[in-house]
């Protein structure tokens, strides 16, 4: 399958689709939200572990203003529906670990695009905006969502009302993101974390997300119903039974993601 907006390429089960507008920062398009959507669904058929990153020097600046496909007038509760959401539930909801590797500026929508991901790791050199407020809207792409549970409702909103820069280092320092690592060696860096995770058990991957995400809107009760369920299921796969006599046998342990 091509592309026009992206590059898709996959190998010892990473996928990593590559943003790759960056004349533009990378920002997003209504054809560039169909190739990422497409992208993932295909990656989440076949692949460990989804990367989505950026080329140049932004990871992505958020919507397109200046898009063709919008010359007929820009109705943003459309695009959010028929378009963003698509796109966010396919990385939200995919079994396989999803790693946002942010190479640069991801402001607007590409910060929430980033955000939508299992993991973040940000170059340092990155930063995120939510520039919102300086066209005069919220927070969108899951922005309202995503920052009040990863740093807290102050910062969530100060970070939407003044939409100030924020530093991949501040970031992470927050918790909005899991590390920033230095900008030499950051694609060798987030490939060793993708080939990490795609040797790893996968079924048990799965589940962590499920539980994890089901988390935010469950009472104690339900949750450990859940949490021994879906053990339950973890404790029948063929990766915890090697993963045992890995240990025992005091040698890394070879998952199979079943």
């Amino acid at each position: 399958m091509s592309y026009e907006t992206i590059h898709y390429s996959e190998e010892d089960g990473v996928a990593v689709i590559t943003l790759d507008r960056p004349e533009v920062m990378n920002a997003l398009s209504s054809v560039m939200r169909g190739e990422i959507t497409a992208a993932v669904l295909r990656a989440r058929e076949t692949a460990r572990v989804i990367v989505v990153t950026g080329t140049g020097r932004a990871f992505c600046s958020g919507q397109d203003l200046a898009d063709p496909a919008l010359a007929g007038g820009f109705d943003v509760a459309r695009v959010l529906g028929e378009e963003y959401e698509p796109m966010l539930r396919a990385m939200v909801e995919a079994e396989v670990p999803v790693i946002a590797a942010v190479n640069g500026t991801a402001a607007g929508a590409g910060a929430n695009l980033a955000l939508a991901a299992d993991v973040v790791i940000a170059a340092e050199s990155a930063s995120f905006i939510q520039a919102f407020t300086r066209i005069g809207l919220i927070p969108d792409a899951g922005g309202t969502w995503t920052l009040p549970r990863t740093v807290g409702l102050a910062r969530a909103m100060g970070a939407a009302l003044f939409a100030d820069k924020i530093t991949a280092a501040q970031a992470a320092d927050w918790g909005m993101i899991w590390e920033a690592v230095p900008d030499e060696g950051f694609e060798a860096h987030w490939r060793a974390r993708a080939a990490s995770l795609a040797a790893g058990p996968g079924a048990a991957y799965a589940r962590v997300k499920q539980a994890m995400r089901a988390s935010l809107g469950n009472d104690l009760d339900t949750q450990l119903a859940l949490e021994a369920r879906l053990q339950g299921e973890c404790g029948a796969t063929a990766d915890f039974r090697e993963g045992v006599v890995a240990f025992l046998e005091k040698r890394p342990a070879r998952f199979t993601g079943r």
